[in-house]
């Protein structure tokens, strides 16, 4: 598996997450599948910006790359108005569906422009060597557990590139 291979099964994950939250009306199975998606988001965000991305910059990435951590920003923003909202808040389902726009918005700039750069930057040694770095600290969050409780502390501007 390479570090490619690693986000593009994260994005997929998150993808039905959101599939069953949308099949969903019962609010105690929306929230525990909002604190799934927010945990997972969280996580995937966390080791893009300090793996994956710092790896692949260089000048033909880096405008991607400033793009791709405002997005994260936009994203976080949009987590952490969802943990300040009740379920049975008319806002909760709205909130939930812009969130899942910008992650989709997302994952389709990353899998159509940025990946197929990334395999050109680096080697499948180089890429399986990253993922192994980010499966590391995957480990560790998801360990701690509740990583969606971070994302408010990390609102105010987009990650450092």
């Amino acid at each position: 598996m390479s570090a490619i291979d690693l986000l593009e099964s994260q994005h997929r994950e998150v993808e039905k997450l959101f599939q069953k939250f949308e099949k969903t009306s019962s609010g105690e199975e929306k929230i525990s599948l909002f604190e799934e998606i927010a945990d997972k988001l969280a996580i995937h965000a966390a080791i893009e910006e300090h793996h994956f991305y710092p790896a692949v910059k260089e000048k033909r990435t880096k405008d991607i790359l400033l793009e791709s951590l405002e997005e994260h920003l936009s994203i976080k923003r949009t987590i952490a108005d969802l943990l300040k909202l009740d379920v049975d808040d008319e806002h909760f389902d709205a909130k939930m569906t812009v969130l899942k726009e910008e992650v989709q918005h997302h994952v389709g700039e990353e899998e159509k422009d940025l990946f197929p750069k990334v395999k050109k930057i680096l080697s499948a040694d180089e890429l399986a060597a990253l993922e192994q770095e980010m499966v590391a600290e995957q480990a560790e969050l998801e360990e701690e557990g509740n990583a969606r409780e971070n994302i408010p502390g990390e609102t105010a501007e987009a990650a450092p590139l």
